[in-house]
């Protein structure tokens, strides 16, 4: 059975790995742990390209046929093993870290395309300096972060510093200051191959990753394209001009855009499988299984035997539930107060607690995208207060 090496490690892909014959190889961190059943190496940091390559040297893999990644931060280190193990799929590194760094990204861009301000934030830079540059209001995050894990939106010069305390402070291209965009966030999942975009859709998220982040629900759903047309031809040519302007290789990409009055803000791209249940979402309104792509790029194949452009019948989202901040909640709660397709809840006091908070998930769907936006924001206030 020919090997599969995926950098982290999550369920679903796991499943889609052994439906398409691959014996999946994974390279993780710890907490995670794959089954025991499966192969897999701990290394201490899933970004250290030398750490990842001698893991797999020391493995002694035979019949390696690909190399994939689940995590943002594996992304550079999938294609630098593809360099040096001659796997197919893409394989520059140098391209590859224009869909790392958000300063190296934004400077990147074609210059029509509207964004945020951004610069590195070296160390001992002042916040006078950066207030002069980008505003009064301006967000701090990791250049290579992900998720809006360990980003602070700044107003102060105490706010600064505290920003600062939870981020790496050793290098002058750890840390991006950004000007702050006051605009609901939407974001595209899609395919990108040959230099032409093959597949997208959008989804609306309920609040920012953001706002997530620091304590709320994280929520999404996709949109009906027949209700918002303007908004997908914008961001469809966003995409276009984007990933063509910085050169991406043959991908599934995830791009966070800023509904403005004025017009679209371009957030940021990255060249990998969308994160929490966005391949799920996806895969049950449009019928377009993005994990099985994502392997097929790894293999060198084709994809567009994997894309369908139909109108969908029913859409679907997704919410990562947190513990309510007011009385304890049980997974029975949830299902007596509302119709999920899928729910899992766990209510026990040891639950271990994922990224956003999460201790359960959940997918929900309607015929109609209005009323599955109104059902969500109803089980939010009501995972959020009780």
């Amino acid at each position: 059975m020919p090997t599969l090496i995926v950098i982290g490690y999550r369920k679903d892909l796991d499943e889609a790995v052994r439906r398409r014959g691959l014996d999946p190889f994974y390279l993780v961190q710890s907490p995670a742990a794959p089954p025991p059943e499966r192969r897999y190496a701990y290394v201490t940091d899933m970004e250290n390209a030398q750490e990842i390559l001698r893991a797999v040297l020391a493995a002694g893999l035979d019949d390696v046929a690909g190399a994939l990644t689940v995590h943002e931060m594996g992304v550079f280190g999938a294609a630098y093993l593809r360099q040096q193990l001659g796997l197919p799929g893409n394989a520059d590194s140098k391209k590859t870290l224009y869909f790392r760094d958000k300063c190296l990204q934004k400077s990147g861009l074609p210059p029509h395309i509207r964004r945020a301000r951004c610069r590195h934030v070296p160390k001992g830079l002042p916040y006078a300096q950066l207030a002069r540059e980008l505003g009064d209001v301006f967000v701090i995050k990791p250049a290579t972060g992900a998720g809006a894990l360990r980003t602070n939106v700044v107003r102060s010069q105490q706010e600064y510093e505290q920003a600062l305390k939870v981020l790496p402070d050793q290098s002058d291209v750890e840390v991006v200051a950004e000007s702050f965009v006051d605009a609901p966030e939407v974001y595209m999942d899609g395919v990108f191959t040959g230099g032409e975009l093959r597949w997208s859709s959008m989804t609306r998220y309920h609040h920012s990753p953001l706002t997530a982040a620091q304590g709320g629900v994280l929520a999404a759903h996709v949109l009906d394209k027949r209700l918002h047309p303007a908004l997908f031809e914008e961001t469809e040519a966003l995409a276009r001009h984007a990933l063509g302007g910085l050169g991406a290789p043959d991908c599934v990409f995830h791009l966070e855009v800023f509904a403005e009055d004025a017009g679209l803000t371009f957030g940021e791209c990255a060249i990998r499988l969308p994160g929490a249940l966005s391949p799920d979402v996806n895969r049950l309104t449009h019928g377009v299984d993005l994990f099985d792509v994502e392997i097929s790029l790894a293999l060198g194949e084709g994809v567009t035997r994997h894309l369908h452009d139909h109108t969908p019948d029913r859409f679907y989202g997704y919410l990562l539930l947190r513990r309510s901040s007011g009385r304890k909640l049980t997974q029975q709660d949830f299902e007596r107060a509302f119709h999920f397709d899928e729910i899992q809840y766990d209510s026990s006091p040891d639950a271990p607690v994922g990224p956003y908070g999460r201790v359960g998930q959940a997918i929900v769907s309607d015929r109609d995208e209005l009323r599955l936006q109104k059902t969500i924001e109803d089980i939010v206030r009501f995972n959020e207060l009780g």
